[in-house]
């Protein structure tokens, strides 16, 4: 019998090294999966997704909020953390306990040991949602790394080098993987592709995606 494009991805290795320093931890999220989505839902309450305004004056089509001691934001004065939520004039919930170890954990296991984030970027895609191609330096020093969660639908991932004209890697990521990216990698530009439109059986049409940062 033929296989399917889906058959051959689900088929491959699901730890995959994407440069010295970044790596997919295929599945590594599935044993903390239902605590991950009480916690999002009970982070979501307090501090609802937005669609956040870019320096230049564009509306992102992915929706965004934040745990933790910092959020990211963005408007037409440019892009920071600050530790007060802009909508509701109050700090950002804490960041849920399974959040922080889960992101230390997975840091750890690609070498990046004592991780402690200070910020839990939350990001709904919807169908047609799409992140331009990127580099995170709005934090004060890179030494620590990015860790990212995936939740819900499928997604394709592109993951460069450190100059944008860079070849990049494309990458299916499926609920409950994590992408860890430090040390050499830690400034790789990255992105993510406009989401297929599908039906995930616990999230429906959506992809949640948990981003974790050492700010300072």
């Amino acid at each position: 019998m033929q296989k399917t494009m889906d058959d051959l991805f689900e088929s491959e290795p699901r730890d995959l090294r994407l440069a010295d320093g970044a790596m997919v931890l295929g599945g590594f999220a599935l044993a903390h999966e239902a605590s991950l989505l009480v916690a999002v839902r009970d982070v979501t309450a307090r501090a609802p997704f937005r669609h956040l305004i870019t320096p230049g004056g564009y509306r992102m089509s992915v929706a965004m909020t934040n745990c933790g001691r910092l959020g990211w934001v963005s408007d037409r004065s440019g892009y920071r953390y600050d530790p007060i939520d802009p909508e509701t004039r109050l700090p950002w919930p804490p960041m849920p306990e399974v959040f922080a170890t889960l992101a230390a954990k997975a840091a750890a296991t690609v070498g990046f040991a004592g991780f402690a984030p200070e910020a839990c970027l939350i990001n709904r895609y919807e169908p047609g949602a799409k992140l331009s191609l990127h580099q995170d330096k709005d934090e004060r020093n890179y030494d620590a790394p990015i860790v990212s969660v995936s939740l819900g639908l499928p997604a394709t991932f592109l993951f460069g080098g450190l100059a944008r004209g860079d070849k990049q890697q494309r990458i299916k990521l499926i609920h409950g993987d994590v992408v860890v990216w430090g040390g050499p990698a830690r400034l790789a530009y990255h992105g993510v592709l406009p989401l297929a439109d599908g039906d995930h059986p616990l999230l429906g049409r959506q992809r949640i995606n948990l981003t974790f940062r050492k700010a300072g």
